[in-house]
C-alpha cells in the first residue's frame, strides 16, 4: 500500500508493518495503547512510557544519534520518526534500511490525525477512532472550564543555562493556548531569553517544564520579584501528543479551578 507521512513523503509498504522501531517517546507511547506493543523491536533510550518498556525492548540511541547496525539488525518493517525530534540526516540514513514515516505536529488537529494515520497503516483504524473521540471529549469539557478563566500572560521554560522558552508554532504553544494563556514569546520557536528581557514582558506566570530541562522548586527563586507567579509543570502533558493527551487534558484541569 501507499501511504503519506505528515511531511507529505510518498511511502510503499507491501503489508502491514510487524516489526516498528519508534524514534519518538510520545510516538512509542501511543503504538502501545493502540496495542501494538508486541510489533514494537526497537525503541530510544528516551521512551520511557510504559516504564517497563526499556526492559523489554531494544534501545538503538537517543532522538538524535541511533545506531544504525543496531536498527539494521532489527529488521523493521518501518521506522518512525518525528520532524522536530529526530534530523533530517538521520532520516535519509534510516531510508537506506526501511521505510520511514517522519511526523510533523504543532496543534491538536494534526495530532488526531497521526493517531488516524497510525490506525490506517498498522490495522486498528477503530481503536485509533476510539482514542480520537475519548481525547476530543475530554478536549471539549477542558475547553468548557477555560471559558471562564481569565487570561493570563505566560512564558513556558524548557531550558536553563542559556534560559529558553516555547515560542509559536510548537505544540507546547497550542496547549498554552488551549488554557486561554497568552504566550509572551510570539516569534521563534524555541528562542532563548534573559532576566531583563522577562521583567520587560510583564508576565503573570512562569512555567517550569519537567522537561526536557528538569526544572525543581528550586528554580523558581530565579524568577523572584519578576514575575506574579512561578509553578513548575508536567512538561510531557505539555508536548506529547499522542495517548498522552489523554491524561493531560485532565491534568489541565488545575489551571482553572
Amino acid at each position: 500500500m501507499e501511504i503519506q507521512d505528515q511531511l507529505n513523503r510518498k511511502i510503499e509498504l507491501k503489508t502491514t508493518p510487524v516489526r516498528i522501531i519508534s524514534l519518538v517517546p510520545s510516538q512509542t507511547e501511543l503504538l502501545v495503547d493502540l496495542g501494538l506493543e508486541n510489533s514494537i523491536v526497537g525503541i530510544t533510550h528516551f521512551c520511557v512510557h510504559p516504564d517497563y518498556l526499556l526492559q523489554k525492548k531494544t534501545r538503538v540511541g537517543g532522538t538524535k544519534k541511533v545506531n544504525f547496525r543496531k536498527v539494521k539488525d532489527l529488521k523493521p518493517d518501518i521506522i518512525l520518526c518525528n520532524k522536530e525530534e529526530n534530523t533530517k540526516e538521520m532520516v535519509e540514513e534510516l531510508e537506506k534500511i526501511a521505510p520511514v514515516h517522519v511526523s510533523d505536529v504543532a496543534n491538536l488537529d494534526e495530532a488526531y490525525e497521526l493517531m488516524q494515520d497510525y490506525g490506517k497503516i498498522f490495522d486498528c483504524a477503530e481503536l485509533a477512532k476510539t482514542l480520537v473521540n475519548s481525547i476530543k471529549k475530554k478536549e471539549k469539557s477542558l475547553r468548557d472550564l477555560a471559558k471562564n478563566s481569565k487570561e493570563r500572560r505566560v512564558a513556558y521554560f524548557i531550558w536553563n543555562k542559556p534560559l529558553m522558552v516555547a515560542g509559536q508554532g510548537t505544540f507546547i504553544n497550542e496547549m498554552l493556548n488551549l488554557n486561554k494563556f497568552r504566550n509572551v514569546y510570539n516569534a521563534d520557536r524555541y528562542p532563548e531569553t534573559d532576566m531583563n528581557k522577562i521583567k520587560e514582558l510583564e508576565i503573570d506566570l512562569c512555567l517550569l517544564s519537567s522537561e526536557p530541562f528538569p526544572f525543581e522548586e528550586k528554580h523558581k527563586s530565579l524568577f523572584e520579584g519578576l514575575v506574579k507567579d512561578v509553578q513548575i509543570v508536567d512538561g510531557e502533558c505539555f508536548s506529547w501528543y499522542g495517548s498522552r493527551l489523554l491524561k493531560a487534558m485532565e491534568y489541565f484541569k488545575q489551571f482553572h479551578l
